[in-house]
Protein backbone atom coordinates (compact mmCIF):
# COMPACT_ATOMS: atom_id res chain seq x y z
CA UNK A 1 0.00 0.00 0.00
CA UNK A 2 1.37 3.61 -0.42
CA UNK A 3 1.25 6.40 1.92
CA UNK A 4 -1.70 8.96 2.01
CA UNK A 5 0.14 12.15 0.98
CA UNK A 6 -2.25 15.41 0.69
CA UNK A 7 -1.29 17.41 -2.25
CA UNK A 8 -3.45 20.72 -2.29
CA UNK A 9 -3.38 24.02 -4.31
CA UNK A 10 -3.45 27.22 -1.93
CA UNK A 11 -4.83 30.45 -3.34
CA UNK A 12 -3.14 29.61 -6.72
CA UNK A 13 -3.23 31.61 -10.03
CA UNK A 14 -1.60 30.46 -13.05
CA UNK A 15 -0.89 31.86 -16.58
CA UNK A 16 0.90 31.61 -19.87
CA UNK A 17 2.91 35.43 -20.26
CA UNK A 18 0.19 37.96 -19.13
CA UNK A 19 -2.51 35.43 -20.19
CA UNK A 20 -4.09 34.12 -16.68
CA UNK A 21 -5.69 30.58 -17.17
CA UNK A 22 -6.68 29.91 -13.23
CA UNK A 23 -6.78 32.60 -10.55
CA UNK A 24 -7.38 32.40 -6.98
CA UNK A 25 -7.98 28.60 -6.98
CA UNK A 26 -7.64 26.66 -3.91
CA UNK A 27 -8.37 22.22 -3.87
CA UNK A 28 -7.22 19.68 -1.76
CA UNK A 29 -7.16 16.21 -3.33
CA UNK A 30 -8.13 13.51 -1.52
CA UNK A 31 -5.52 10.81 -0.64
CA UNK A 32 -6.22 7.21 -1.61
CA UNK A 33 -9.10 8.36 -3.67
CA UNK A 34 -9.82 8.88 -7.15
CA UNK A 35 -10.44 12.38 -8.20
CA UNK A 36 -11.67 13.56 -11.31
CA UNK A 37 -11.52 16.71 -13.65
CA UNK A 38 -13.91 18.10 -15.54
CA UNK A 39 -14.74 21.26 -17.39
CA UNK A 40 -15.53 22.69 -20.61
CA UNK A 41 -12.27 23.46 -22.85
CA UNK A 42 -9.64 26.23 -21.79
CA UNK A 43 -11.13 26.13 -17.98
CA UNK A 44 -7.70 25.28 -17.05
CA UNK A 45 -8.14 21.95 -16.12
CA UNK A 46 -4.72 20.73 -18.01
CA UNK A 47 -2.90 23.71 -16.68
CA UNK A 48 -3.96 23.07 -12.96
CA UNK A 49 -2.29 19.65 -13.20
CA UNK A 50 0.74 20.83 -15.00
CA UNK A 51 0.98 23.45 -11.78
CA UNK A 52 0.07 20.22 -9.32
CA UNK A 53 3.06 18.50 -11.02
CA UNK A 54 5.08 21.53 -10.62
CA UNK A 55 5.41 21.89 -14.35
CA UNK A 56 4.07 25.19 -13.99
CA UNK A 57 4.76 27.70 -11.49
CA UNK A 58 1.82 29.13 -9.59
CA UNK A 59 1.69 33.50 -10.60
CA UNK A 60 0.43 33.90 -6.92
CA UNK A 61 -0.48 31.33 -4.19
CA UNK A 62 1.18 27.93 -3.63
CA UNK A 63 0.87 23.93 -4.14
CA UNK A 64 1.52 22.38 -1.32
CA UNK A 65 2.62 18.30 -0.96
CA UNK A 66 2.40 17.27 2.75
CA UNK A 67 2.53 20.61 4.11
CA UNK A 68 5.24 22.12 2.24
CA UNK A 69 5.37 24.10 -0.87
CA UNK A 70 6.37 21.92 -3.91
CA UNK A 71 8.96 24.87 -4.70
CA UNK A 72 10.53 24.18 -1.51
CA UNK A 73 10.78 20.63 -2.18
CA UNK A 74 13.92 18.47 -4.08
CA UNK A 75 13.27 17.55 -7.39
CA UNK A 76 13.93 14.01 -6.96
CA UNK A 77 12.30 13.52 -3.75
CA UNK A 78 8.92 15.05 -5.37
CA UNK A 79 9.52 12.42 -8.60
CA UNK A 80 9.12 9.21 -6.19
CA UNK A 81 5.55 10.64 -4.21
CA UNK A 82 4.16 11.91 -8.02
CA UNK A 83 3.83 10.72 -11.30
CA UNK A 84 2.33 12.71 -14.44
CA UNK A 85 0.97 10.68 -17.12
CA UNK A 86 0.70 13.92 -20.00
CA UNK A 87 -1.99 13.80 -22.77
CA UNK A 88 0.27 13.31 -25.20
CA UNK A 89 3.65 11.71 -24.14
CA UNK A 90 5.91 11.01 -26.85
CA UNK A 91 8.47 7.78 -26.93
CA UNK A 92 11.79 7.87 -28.13
CA UNK A 93 11.86 6.19 -31.65
CA UNK A 94 12.44 2.48 -31.49
CA UNK A 95 12.53 2.24 -27.96
CA UNK A 96 11.48 -1.55 -26.73
CA UNK A 97 8.16 -1.41 -24.32
CA UNK A 98 10.95 -3.01 -21.24
CA UNK A 99 13.61 -0.19 -21.81
CA UNK A 100 10.35 3.17 -21.46
CA UNK A 101 8.75 1.61 -18.49
CA UNK A 102 12.26 1.13 -16.58
CA UNK A 103 12.76 4.88 -17.27
CA UNK A 104 10.50 5.01 -14.38
CA UNK A 105 13.29 4.00 -12.40
CA UNK A 106 15.38 7.16 -12.76
CA UNK A 107 14.17 9.08 -9.58
CA UNK A 108 15.35 5.70 -7.28
CA UNK A 109 18.91 5.58 -9.03
CA UNK A 110 22.01 7.37 -8.34
CA UNK A 111 23.97 9.02 -10.91
CA UNK A 112 25.94 5.74 -12.88
CA UNK A 113 24.57 2.92 -10.83
CA UNK A 114 23.86 -0.11 -11.68
CA UNK A 115 20.28 -1.29 -11.59
CA UNK A 116 19.28 -2.99 -8.26
CA UNK A 117 17.40 -5.79 -7.79
CA UNK A 118 14.15 -3.68 -6.82
CA UNK A 119 14.71 -1.40 -9.63
CA UNK A 120 14.44 -5.00 -11.72
CA UNK A 121 11.29 -6.06 -9.30
CA UNK A 122 9.50 -2.98 -9.65
CA UNK A 123 9.60 -3.03 -13.73
CA UNK A 124 8.74 -6.68 -13.75
CA UNK A 125 5.72 -6.22 -11.55
CA UNK A 126 4.74 -2.57 -13.56
CA UNK A 127 4.38 -4.71 -16.88
CA UNK A 128 2.44 -7.39 -14.77
CA UNK A 129 0.19 -5.35 -13.45
CA UNK A 130 -0.51 -3.39 -16.32
CA UNK A 131 -1.24 -6.88 -18.70
CA UNK A 132 1.79 -6.24 -20.87
CA UNK A 133 4.64 -8.45 -19.85
CA UNK A 134 4.35 -10.33 -23.39
CA UNK A 135 4.92 -7.12 -24.97
CA UNK A 136 8.21 -6.27 -22.87
CA UNK A 137 10.82 -6.81 -26.16
CA UNK A 138 8.23 -5.06 -28.66
CA UNK A 139 8.88 -1.31 -30.08
CA UNK A 140 6.45 0.97 -28.51
CA UNK A 141 6.33 2.44 -32.29
CA UNK A 142 4.13 -1.10 -33.22
CA UNK A 143 1.69 -0.91 -30.42
CA UNK A 144 -1.89 0.04 -30.51
CA UNK A 145 -3.04 3.02 -28.96
CA UNK A 146 -4.64 1.48 -25.94
CA UNK A 147 -1.32 -1.19 -25.79
CA UNK A 148 0.96 1.98 -25.61
CA UNK A 149 -1.63 3.83 -22.79
CA UNK A 150 -0.48 0.75 -20.79
CA UNK A 151 3.18 1.03 -21.31
CA UNK A 152 3.07 4.52 -20.31
CA UNK A 153 1.30 3.46 -16.78
CA UNK A 154 3.53 0.94 -16.03
CA UNK A 155 6.43 3.56 -16.43
CA UNK A 156 4.35 5.49 -14.42
CA UNK A 157 3.84 2.66 -11.44
CA UNK A 158 7.79 1.31 -11.71
CA UNK A 159 8.41 4.96 -10.84
CA UNK A 160 6.63 3.84 -7.66
CA UNK A 161 5.07 7.13 -7.21
CA UNK A 162 1.84 7.49 -4.47
CA UNK A 163 0.38 10.36 -6.65
CA UNK A 164 -0.22 9.41 -9.83
CA UNK A 165 -1.56 12.78 -12.20
CA UNK A 166 -3.47 12.06 -15.50
CA UNK A 167 -4.56 14.15 -18.30
CA UNK A 168 -6.71 12.87 -21.15
CA UNK A 169 -5.49 9.47 -20.53
CA UNK A 170 -7.95 7.70 -22.49
CA UNK A 171 -7.76 10.66 -25.58
CA UNK A 172 -7.27 8.58 -29.08
CA UNK A 173 -8.67 5.54 -27.44
CA UNK A 174 -11.80 3.39 -28.64
CA UNK A 175 -14.30 2.76 -26.00
CA UNK A 176 -13.35 -0.59 -25.23
CA UNK A 177 -9.80 0.57 -24.81
CA UNK A 178 -11.12 3.64 -22.51
CA UNK A 179 -12.82 1.43 -19.72
CA UNK A 180 -9.76 -0.74 -19.87
CA UNK A 181 -7.38 2.07 -18.89
CA UNK A 182 -10.01 3.87 -16.49
CA UNK A 183 -10.68 -0.28 -14.77
CA UNK A 184 -6.55 -0.80 -14.68
CA UNK A 185 -6.62 2.69 -12.60
CA UNK A 186 -9.00 1.96 -10.64
CA UNK A 187 -7.29 -1.56 -9.50
CA UNK A 188 -4.24 0.65 -8.89
CA UNK A 189 -6.77 2.37 -6.37
CA UNK A 190 -8.24 0.31 -4.85
CA UNK A 191 -5.53 -2.78 -4.19
CA UNK A 192 -2.12 -0.11 -4.18
CA UNK A 193 -3.78 2.79 -2.36
CA UNK A 194 -2.37 5.07 -5.62
CA UNK A 195 -4.30 8.32 -5.61
CA UNK A 196 -5.65 8.86 -8.76
CA UNK A 197 -6.03 12.93 -10.18
CA UNK A 198 -7.31 12.88 -13.55
CA UNK A 199 -8.72 14.79 -16.19
CA UNK A 200 -11.49 13.68 -18.37
CA UNK A 201 -13.63 15.29 -21.12
CA UNK A 202 -16.55 12.36 -21.00
CA UNK A 203 -18.93 13.61 -18.07
CA UNK A 204 -20.49 10.01 -17.83
CA UNK A 205 -17.08 8.17 -17.66
CA UNK A 206 -16.36 10.71 -14.85
CA UNK A 207 -19.41 10.20 -13.19
CA UNK A 208 -18.79 6.42 -13.29
CA UNK A 209 -14.81 6.15 -12.02
CA UNK A 210 -14.73 9.46 -9.95
CA UNK A 211 -14.92 9.26 -6.16
CA UNK A 212 -14.91 12.69 -6.08
CA UNK A 213 -15.69 15.12 -8.72
CA UNK A 214 -13.99 18.36 -9.57
CA UNK A 215 -15.79 20.83 -12.04
CA UNK A 216 -13.67 23.46 -13.38
CA UNK A 217 -15.51 27.07 -14.39
CA UNK A 218 -13.35 30.02 -15.82
CA UNK A 219 -10.66 29.03 -13.93
CA UNK A 220 -12.20 28.62 -10.91
CA UNK A 221 -13.25 25.39 -8.76
CA UNK A 222 -17.00 25.60 -9.57
CA UNK A 223 -18.64 22.39 -7.51
CA UNK A 224 -16.65 19.67 -5.73
CA UNK A 225 -18.02 16.45 -4.47
CA UNK A 226 -19.36 13.02 -5.30
CA UNK A 227 -20.64 12.32 -8.69
CA UNK A 228 -23.98 12.31 -7.43
CA UNK A 229 -23.43 16.19 -6.10
CA UNK A 230 -21.83 17.29 -8.60
CA UNK A 231 -23.32 16.49 -11.72
CA UNK A 232 -27.03 17.59 -12.21
CA UNK A 233 -29.21 19.37 -15.08
CA UNK A 234 -28.34 22.59 -13.55
CA UNK A 235 -24.14 22.09 -13.23
CA UNK A 236 -23.85 20.93 -16.98
CA UNK A 237 -25.97 24.09 -17.68
CA UNK A 238 -23.59 26.40 -15.94
CA UNK A 239 -20.35 24.87 -17.09
CA UNK A 240 -20.56 23.26 -20.86
CA UNK A 241 -23.62 25.52 -21.77
CA UNK A 242 -25.44 21.99 -22.48
CA UNK A 243 -28.86 21.44 -21.95
CA UNK A 244 -29.44 17.65 -20.48
CA UNK A 245 -31.06 15.10 -19.24
CA UNK A 246 -29.62 13.51 -16.21
CA UNK A 247 -30.71 10.26 -14.89
CA UNK A 248 -29.55 7.05 -13.00
CA UNK A 249 -27.06 4.68 -14.79
CA UNK A 250 -29.03 1.65 -15.16
CA UNK A 251 -25.69 -0.65 -14.44
CA UNK A 252 -23.65 1.90 -11.84
CA UNK A 253 -26.58 4.13 -10.72
CA UNK A 254 -24.35 7.02 -11.03
CA UNK A 255 -25.46 9.96 -12.97
CA UNK A 256 -25.66 9.47 -16.23
CA UNK A 257 -25.82 12.79 -18.68
CA UNK A 258 -28.54 12.65 -22.18
CA UNK A 259 -27.43 15.92 -24.29
CA UNK A 260 -30.80 17.51 -25.62
CA UNK A 261 -29.24 18.93 -28.19
CA UNK A 262 -31.07 20.14 -31.42
CA UNK A 263 -32.26 17.31 -33.13
CA UNK A 264 -32.89 13.41 -32.70
CA UNK A 265 -34.99 14.46 -29.19
CA UNK A 266 -38.27 12.50 -28.96
CA UNK A 267 -41.67 14.42 -28.83
CA UNK A 268 -42.41 15.98 -25.24
CA UNK A 269 -39.26 14.46 -23.84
Amino acid sequence: MTHAHQLAAEGVTLAYGDRTVVEQLDLALAPGRITVIVGANGCGKSTLLRALARLLPPKAGRVMLDGTSLQHQPSRQIARTLGLLPQRPVAPEGIAVSDLVGRGRHPHQRMLARWSPQDYEAVAEALAVTGITDLADRSVDELSGGQQQRVWIAMALAQETDILLLDEPTTFLDVAHQIEVLDLLTDLNRDRGTTIVMVLHDLNLAARYADELVAVLNGRVHAIGSPEEVITEVLVKEVFGLDSRVIGDPLTGKPLVLPSGRHHVRAGA
